[in-house]
């Protein structure tokens, strides 16, 4: 078989531990019930796996209380969740002008349908936050604070301790969009003041699509998005106000989060802080390698700068997606162009008309893949330029 480059892992990581795998196929062959729906065994072990899941994920993030962790499908669910089960009519919401549709198009929907007043403030080209601008634009009707802790165009990270000291001293709850962040980043919820954090399983925690979640503060009460059956209080009319069930209507993906769990497994033992060592020094090596090219502007932090395993690159002479669709077609190397649904983020690095090629890695990638990478573009670049 052709081998395969993957530098696509900010969408999904890919190949995933061995242990994923393993974790979902024991549910199917042992324990495939619904969790929280009868009392035989199968259906017990199905909830005990779900259970330990919120229990590795609650001591990844520092949340005291396992049931503040709710299950959803990815990272756009939870913000969904976070967004419109919590900001009420005509009250103001504040952001960062590098956020992705998952937060810009509920904020758009509710400041069309509810009359709320939506703020975005500014960054620089290469993503840095701007602290003062962020603070000026607390009203007092301010609401809730949602930031994206890294961008997935840029790269850039968010400095959230000082972020959430901000919104913490004026009442204002901070919403984490931790998308590229859960698994590479450390997030202490419980020594930041951090309200909701949603996050991925499918990308640097290593569990499959369909995964993630969302932790609510027990100081929040969301109004649920949608509604169902949760396998407890089923004599109510109303929607059971007991953690997590209140948000999690509905079957389960038993098998998706027992491989979250595994996934969560590898992290720990890994270690966050390893994981973004590794990443980090690929990005590195990356940028070095392109900047000895021509005419490629390479967007986020310049090199040597803290940043997320992603680096987006414009090669002026050669458009985004047929750059992507040679490398892919030729090379066999697998990344992503065009605009990766944050036109806002694009508008900051004045790449809004042209887009970018975005290239992400994981623990999986290693020097040799990014010097093969380097080389397949430099081949470009000549057959372009003879």
């Amino acid at each position: 078989m052709e081998r395969r480059f993957y530098f696509d892992n900010a969408a999904t990581t890919w190949p995933k531990p061995s242990g994923v795998m393993e974790a979902m196929c024991r549910v199917l062959a042992e324990s495939g019930a619904n969790p929280g729906r009868g009392s035989h065994r199968m259906a017990m072990q199905a909830s005990r796996i779900l259970f330990q899941t919120r229990k590795k994920i609650a001591e990844l993030f520092q949340v005291y209380n396992p049931n503040d962790i709710v299950f959803t499908l990815n990272t756009t669910m939870a913000l969904n969740l976070a967004i419109i089960g919590f900001v009420q009519d005509g009250e103001h919401v504040i952001c960062s002008a590098v956020e992705h549709n998952s937060v810009r198009r509920p904020l758009e929907w509710l400041r069309i349908n509810r009359n709320v007043q939506v703020t975005y403030v500014e960054t620089s080209e290469d993503g840095t936050l701007n602290l003062k601008q962020l603070q000026e634009c607390i009203q007092s009707n301010t609401r809730l604070a949602v930031i994206n802790h890294s961008s997935n165009v840029l790269g850039s990270i968010a400095p959230l301790e000082e972020i959430s000291e901000i919104f913490k001293a004026r009442g204002v709850k901070l919403l984490v969009d931790a998308a590229q962040s859960a698994g590479v980043l450390p997030i202490q919820v419980s020594s930041l003041a951090i309200d909701m954090l949603a996050f991925p399983g499918h990308k640097a925690l290593y569990g499959p699509q369909g995964t993630g979640g969302l932790f609510i503060s027990p100081d929040i009460d969301l109004t649920p998005i949608f509604f169902g059956g949760t396998g407890s209080q089923s004599e109510a009319v109303l929607q059971p106000t007991v953690r997590p069930d209140r948000y999690e209507s509905g079957t389960p993906n038993t098998p998706g989060i027992a491989g979250l769990g595994a996934g969560v497994d590898f992290v720990q033992k890994q270690s966050p802080l390893n994981l973004y060592a590794h990443e980090w020094a690929l990005t590195q090596r990356l940028m070095e390698g392109l900047i000895a090219l021509q005419n490629i502007n390479i967007l986020g932090p310049k090199i040597g700068k803290p940043r997320t395993g992603i680096v987006s690159f414009v090669m002026k002479e050669i458009d985004s997606a047929e750059l992507t669709f040679i490398l892919d077609q030729h090379f066999g190397i697998a990344v992503r162009a065009g605009f990766h649904c944050a036109p806002l983020a694009h508008i900051s690095a004045g790449t809004d008309k042209t887009g970018a090629v975005r290239v992400s890695f994981s623990h999986f990638n290693t020097t040799d893949d990014v010097d093969y990478f380097i080389d397949a573009v430099k081949q470009i670049q000549t057959q372009y330029h003879a």
